[in-house]
């Protein structure tokens, strides 16, 4: 199984355009800091990729990733299809981006598809320009990644009811929210992404545990982060996000497993954006990672 990390940045990116926060600041200062949307390649069979979320960086993160540059046809893209994790903005704003494509397809819950349908009114917006599909991502069991036949199969493990601003009066659902399973039958080969976290359910505990590779939100080191920073008066799991360090943090539970296990959708105020920063190095010691943009890992 082949993927590319295309982004590992919480909304806003970094640096984020209206922020001179130390993260941002660092970044404008050492541009080899900067981290696009958090996104990430699947690929699906020769030639076939799905990107994990449309962020608003797709287009770039589509061109500098070497698998999925269009050709040798003029108009023909390697990109299939987008994957999406939830309904923020900043994992679906990609989508109007991509209108340009003859067709598109785009594998979601149903919460999450109702949501960009009715209330984004995507569909309406999109229909003069292509013609999208939208096709269930799995809740129980799981399907091929591109509902044929690849080898590479998917599933949604539900980790929060939690709703975008836009939809903040919409229907509750445990799967606002979800991580992704991708298990490759040719290989045997496992991966987890779960790039916002809420809550670890015994579904995703059990995948992670299973799995070679395990690639997870890390958008706060503690959860005091947001409210000493100034950016939220309230705490990183009350913003629904596990934090990485502290009690019942991601980095104990990532700790035991014995996949190869990484960090992605990192927000401006995490120390972690620094490379120099202490924080990487009690991370490595207990053996966990940081993932950087353009990464392509085989597992």
């Amino acid at each position: 199984m082949l993927l590319q990390v295309l982004g590992t940045a919480a909304g806003g990116g970094l640096p984020q355009w209206n922020c001179a926060c130390p993260g941002c600041s660092g970044a404008r200062a050492h541009p080899e800091r900067r981290r696009r949307h958090a996104s990430l390649a699947v690929q699906a069979g020769e030639g076939t990729w799905y990107v994990v979320n449309a962020t608003p960086d797709i287009g770039d993160q589509i061109e500098d990733g070497a698998g999925l540059r269009p050709g040798p046809g003029r108009r023909r893209t390697p990109v299939a299809g987008l994957v999406l994790t939830d309904a923020e903005l900043d994992h679906t704003l990609g989508i109007a981006r991509l209108r340009e494509a003859e067709r598109l397809e785009v594998v979601a819950t149903a919460p999450v598809r109702e949501a960009l349908i009715d209330r984004l009114r995507l569909g309406a917006v999109l229909d003069p320009y292509t013609s999208v599909t939208w096709r269930e991502l799995p809740r129980r069991g799981d399907g091929p990644l591109d509902g044929g036949t690849s080898a590479v199969r998917i599933s949604a493990l539900p980790v929060s009811g939690k709703r975008p601003r836009y939809a903040a009066d919409a229907p509750d659902d445990d799967a606002w929210v979800v991580a992704l399973r991708l298990y490759d039958t040719a290989t045997g080969a496992s991966a987890v992404y779960a790039p916002a976290l809420a809550a670890w359910p015994e579904r995703l505990r059990q995948a992670a545990a299973e799995a070679d590779l395990v690639i997870v939100d890390g958008t706060f080191w503690d959860d005091e982060e947001p409210r000493r920073s100034g950016i939220s008066d309230r705490t990183a799991t009350g913003m629904g996000h596990l934090p990485i360090d502290g009690r019942g943090g991601t980095a104990e539970l990532l700790a035991p497993l014995s996949a190869r296990c990484l960090y992605t959708h990192l927000n401006n105020t995490n120390p972690l954006v620094d490379p120099a920063a202490p924080q990487h190095k009690r991370l490595a010691d207990l053996g966990i990672e940081v993932a950087c943009d353009g990464m392509v890992i085989e597992c």
